[in-house]
């Protein structure tokens, strides 16, 4: 009963009475469906419109590493904090979901992608960038200019097929200068440890054949207008980030200034096994989140949870992530 005395004319305990599923099935018409439709099987594709200023930014997804949890993932902490934190995340603590996500800055004059994904070359559920640009209109003969923001197998790739054939044959590709000079080094690559072998040898195989036809970059250089590089090493020797400015309006483009945020924006003193120099990727990682979280930027995270568009909270010594809400609108 109600506060005014009265029962509502539909009730739980009237459905029930009235056989509830039996009443929905005589609202169905004549000859309706009844058999499940097939399962999918697969996401739909990653593709995710925004603005910043005058720009139209796309963020593509190539796909995931779905990789098994294992001591030593970060370097520096208990195994059981590790777990602890993707837990409260919410995250599962046997796999650790490390999407890849590329972006395309359209500046009315310029079509731009930064970082060209796996190629599917690295996991079995990755290498859709070029199946997602397509879903999202965008030709990979049309990009004029390709942005690597490190070397690392995961950002390269996906420049040439399996192959060898070019995706963005007609783009201009912007390579780091220290990024270069270190991973084209012979001297370098024979002292490599063995777990690095694979990625001198990916980026002899991915740069060798165009060489001669790459513009080498400097931090603090704009490459094209309103895209400008910043150093951000440790990661890899020669690591870059990008603001990328318009009308005002900014976006920081971290490539992999931090992995996943639910282990390394909440505990920025934590060294992921990827860092090459972790103690200076900690300190960059502090610098540039202490400068997102100050400036109120927006930041898009090439290993964030899709589409990777949010902010920077700081909270004490710590920092949070929070997720740009989806618009439908651009």
């Amino acid at each position: 009963m109600t506060k005014s005395g009265f029962e509502p004319a539909f009730t739980r305990r009237a459905w029930m009475a009235a056989g509830g599923a039996a009443a929905v099935s005589t609202l169905l018409p004549a000859g309706a469906a009844r058999a499940a439709a097939p399962a999918a099987g697969r996401q739909v594709p990653g593709i995710y419109r925004y603005r910043i200023g005058e720009f139209e930014l796309t963020a593509i997804n190539d796909g995931a590493n779905m990789m098994t949890l294992k001591d030593g993932f970060v370097r520096n902490a208990a195994f059981e904090d590790v777990k602890a934190s993707l837990h409260d995340a919410f995250l599962p603590t046997d796999v650790v979901a490390i999407p890849f996500n590329q972006l395309v800055v359209n500046t009315g004059r310029k079509l731009v992608l930064i970082d060209t994904g796996t190629g599917g070359q690295l996991a079995p559920t990755a290498g859709r960038l070029v199946e997602n640009m397509e879903a999202a209109g965008l030709d990979a003969k049309s990009v004029d200019t390709v942005i690597i923001s490190h070397f690392h197998s995961d950002h390269i790739l996906g420049l040439r097929t399996k192959e060898g054939a070019a995706v963005f044959p007609n783009a201009e590709v912007f390579v780091g200068e220290a990024e270069y000079a270190f991973w084209m080094d012979d001297g370098q690559m024979s002292r490599a440890p063995e777990g690095q072998k694979t990625t001198f040898q990916n980026v002899r195989k991915i740069f060798g054949p165009m060489a001669k036809d790459l513009t080498r970059y400097t931090g603090e250089q704009e490459l094209v207008p309103g895209i400008v590089a910043h150093e951000a090493f440790g990661h890899t020797p020669g690591h870059m980030i990008f603001r990328i400015s318009s009308g005002g309006d900014q976006v920081l483009f971290l490539s992999d200034t931090t992995n996943h945020p639910a282990l390394f924006v909440r505990n920025p003193g934590w060294h992921a096994v990827f860092d090459m120099d972790p103690v200076m990727a900690e300190a960059t990682r502090r610098r540039v989140l202490d400068m997102a979280a100050a400036e109120r930027l927006k930041v898009q995270g090439y290993h964030f949870p899709f589409p990777g568009h949010g902010y920077i909270a700081k909270e004490a010594d710590r920092y949070r992530y929070v997720p740009a809400g989806w618009l439908p609108v651009i």
